[in-house]
């Protein structure tokens, strides 16, 4: 039997709020548990109880929603974060993914859009709109099919048989940035798993598997 997504809205405008509790109460695979309107009170509410996921402005009175986020984190707080703005420029991406949010919504994105990430975050999946994969790609011509510098160095590592975890500390990024650029990396190549991935790093670079 599945239980429903137990949710935490956190935004200083009310009436963001009140869209999406409004939204969100028609799915019946969802429930807010709770809605704050700045970042004490959504740490607060945190302490009480945990949420499956937490959706959060990044610009909040008292502590911002990357402060929360980092908060979040440092805590090991078992909680998917996303993300929603308005802001889609890269800082804002990029400070979002190294935050270790789970995903970024853009409050300009249609509702369903926004409810269908919600939904996907929940079940474990990092969700980014396309003006995040656009910019995450880098602006530099690539040396393959449309793999950027930093895709071509985690699929080099991915190559060496790094765990996730290993390349991050290697390229000193979060483990979702790493994750990212694996998903792009995956459909770029037509590829399923590391396996294969790495079977096409060695085929180009005319490289050899270590060892």
């Amino acid at each position: 039997m599945s239980e429903r997504l137990r949710i935490v809205l956190a935004d200083d405008h009310e009436l963001v709020l009140e869209g999406l509790r409004g939204l969100l109460a028609s799915e019946a695979d969802m429930e807010v548990m709770a809605t704050v309107t700045d970042g004490a009170a959504l740490l607060s509410a945190l302490e009480r109880q945990l949420p499956d996921v937490v959706v959060v402005d990044l610009q909040m009175p008292t502590v911002g929603g990357l402060s929360c986020l980092t908060e979040i984190r440092r805590r090991g707080w078992p909680v998917k974060v996303l993300v929603l703005t308005a802001f889609s420029d890269g800082e804002s991406i990029q400070s979002a993914l190294e935050g270790g949010a789970d995903g970024f919504a853009l409050k300009t994105a249609p509702p369903r859009q926004t409810i269908e990430a919600i939904r996907q975050v929940g079940q474990g999946n990092l969700v980014f709109p396309p003006a995040a994969r656009k910019w995450m790609s880098g602006h530099k011509p690539a040396p393959g099919p449309e793999l950027s510098e930093r895709e071509w160095e985690v699929l080099e590592l991915v190559a060496k048989g790094l765990t996730n975890r290993q390349i991050t500390e290697t390229l000193s990024v979060s483990e979702n940035t790493v994750k990212f650029h694996l998903q792009n990396i995956f459909q770029k190549l037509g590829v399923n798993n590391r396996t294969e991935a790495a079977g096409y790093y060695f085929r180009v670079r005319g490289a050899h598997p270590p060892g």
